[in-house]
């Protein structure tokens, strides 16, 4: 019996002594790993700490760029994201209105572009005796208001046609707005390299002649770009108005039967004015002839 209790307690003492070392071991390792990473070089250190400063400072650019964003109110978009193109458009339309009387229908138009802040740029009137009368007025209307424009013209006539072009020329503004930038900047680099030049004359005047033709050019695309701000803010409408064309072969208000006769009689009267005005060959003529008829009678009466 105390042989057996003997054996049992040699079995456990030697079950705790084997899963010591186990322990050991397993914080053996723990504590090389540990050491490992406390002994790596100072390159990979360094390393380590410059990756962390630039996460760092990236996100601190980020913040600030952010910030700078909700300031201004504008959504900042990708590095590579291209300029949008503004809205430059240039409307051009024509309109055909019959009025019954020409000279009111004219003052309403006058009238419309007056009121949408407008003017009549050019007019003209024609009309003769056997024309219909009409009168085409060119008006420039505020861009933003063509739309009232065409919508007004109803209230003078009625409408036979209206036609309405457009022309964007946004993509020519930004490229003129690019080239104006551009040569401002060349601009300031031959200021700054005239003022410090002091080479040959011939290379300051070669200077002055590019910073001459560089101002040229900025002043030649700046009016561009003004006759294309204009253009685009104020649109062209010709209206062109006329009276109700005649029935066939008729003016208005006059009786077919009196016309004709009237012009029987200017035919007849022309008649006779042709017939008076040809007296003055005839006559000279029959002269002539009774002359030599009476020269003849009388040389034939000599003979006989």
């Amino acid at each position: 019996m105390k042989a057996a209790i003997l054996l049992t307690m040699a079995a456990v003492l030697a079950a705790c002594s084997g899963s010591e070392p186990g322990t050991g071991e397993s914080q053996g390792g723990f504590t090389g790993s540990a050491d490992q990473a406390a002994s790596s070089p100072p390159m990979v250190k360094e390393g380590r700490q410059s990756l962390v400063q630039t996460g760092a400072a990236a996100g601190a650019n980020q913040e600030r760029e952010k910030a700078a964003g909700a300031q201004s109110g504008i959504a900042t978009g990708p590095a590579g994201s291209s300029e949008i193109a503004p809205s430059m458009l240039i409307r051009t339309g024509s309109a055909s209105i019959e009025v019954e009387r020409l000279d009111p229908a004219i003052i309403k138009v006058r009238q419309l572009a007056t009121q949408l802040g407008g003017y009549v740029a050019n007019s003209s009137i024609s009309g003769g005796r056997d024309q219909v009368r009409s009168a085409t007025l060119e008006l420039k209307i505020p861009a933003a208001r063509y739309d009232q424009a065409v919508s007004g013209l109803g209230g003078i006539g009625k409408v036979e046609a209206v036609n309405t072009s457009v022309e964007d020329v946004g993509e020519e503004y930004v490229d003129i707005t690019a080239r104006v930038t551009n040569a401002k900047r060349l601009e300031e680099r031959l200021v700054g390299l005239l003022a410090t030049r002091t080479g040959k004359l011939e290379d300051v005047l070669a200077v002055e002649r590019e910073l001459a033709r560089v101002r040229e050019e900025i002043e030649r695309y700046e009016g561009r770009l003004r006759f294309l701000r204009t253009r685009a803010a104020v649109s062209t409408l010709s209206v062109t108005v006329h009276e109700p064309a005649p029935l066939l072969g008729q003016t208005p208000g006059e009786n077919p039967i009196l016309s004709a006769l009237r012009q029987a009689w200017r035919n007849f009267v022309g008649f006779i004015a042709a017939l008076i005005a040809s007296l003055g060959i005839v006559i000279p003529v029959a002269a002539l002839v009774a002359v030599g008829w009476v020269i003849y009678r009388r040389v034939r009466k000599t003979r006989t």
